[in-house]
């Protein structure tokens, strides 16, 4: 159900893209801009899209000489999970996270920061972990790339015809123009439109990747009371990075009703949990009491 969700809002997105396109430059020969322009910066986000967010929030690679007991986890579950052993990072700040990273499971990267490995004991830092490897695993982390990219190329597109606007007063040379008031509404409301698509795929892969570590670990408590600590943390000290970056987090410490929910790039702690909960009832594991 999440993944073809997450396929209806990717098509979703990308007509949307196309549509700007053809209303703003006009016709056709717009629509192909569009496209021409996604599929260019698609590819570089593609390619360098792991060292990018590495380098927005300063993460640094770690051996296994220099953190044994992490190393150790991420390769026991990545051989559990059948993936490659993915590049291993610290972030260095007390701000509690962790994200993961790269084109594919093998040029992933997962990376947590020195706060999260602070407050969370061995089993909570180890439904993080599979949680990030669900991501790895599902490839979530090249869908995050291209829909910013697409987000970004149609938030792109409106300034620049908004600047073009702004400086031709909004007027048209001939009829076969673009219609200046629907320029106008597709400029205001497009760049909006595109972002609550691309909350809204951040929403359903954060569900899926729960789901994927309770499976992996066999331990959906373990991860629901990470959540919850780690949703108290970042309330209080939230991490220091480009925003951009915040879909590939396990937790962005907002939480609201209705609009909040809606411009959020994560569904709120609660409803994980609440859903946690509900997987360790079908998986009939035992653990130990919920964090509150």
């Amino acid at each position: 159900m999440n993944q073809t969700k997450t396929v209806a809002l990717l098509a979703l997105l990308s007509g949307l893209l196309i549509s700007v396109s053809y209303f703003l430059i006009g016709g056709w020969t717009g629509a192909i801009t569009g496209v021409v322009l996604a599929a260019v910066t698609n590819l570089g986000s593609w390619y360098y899209s792991d060292r990018i967010a590495l380098a927005a929030y300063g993460a640094q690679a770690v051996s296994y000489n220099q953190a044994p007991e992490l190393y150790q986890m991420v390769q026991k579950l990545s051989d559990r999970a059948g993936l490659p052993m993915p590049a291993v990072y610290i972030v260095p700040t007390q701000s509690a996270n962790a994200f993961a990273t790269g084109r594919d499971p093998e040029h992933a990267a997962v990376a947590v920061t020195e706060g999260l490995l602070n407050i969370l004991p061995p089993d909570e830092v180890e439904g993080v972990l599979a949680h990030e490897l669900s991501h790895v695993a599902n490839r979530d982390t090249l869908t995050q790339a291209v829909t910013a990219t697409i987000a970004g190329a149609i938030s792109f597109l409106a300034q620049m015809v908004s600047y073009g606007m702004w400086f031709s007063g909004g007027s048209r040379d001939n009829d076969n123009g673009p219609n200046p008031l629907g320029m106008l509404l597709t400029v205001m409301f497009a760049p909006l439109a595109a972002t609550i698509i691309q909350m809204g795929i951040s929403r359903t892969r954060e569900f899926s990747a729960d789901a994927g570590a309770a499976q992996l670990t066999g331990n959906p408590r373990a991860l629901a009371n990470a959540l919850q600590r780690l949703s108290n943390s970042a309330k209080r000290l939230p991490i220091d990075g480009n925003p951009a970056f915040e879909p590939l987090l396990i937790m962005n410490g907002f939480s609201g009703q209705f609009l909040g929910n809606l411009f959020s790039t994560h569904p709120s702690t609660e409803a994980r949990i609440e859903n946690l909960m509900r997987l360790e009832q079908e998986l009939g594991s035992q653990s130990r009491p919920f964090v509150s």
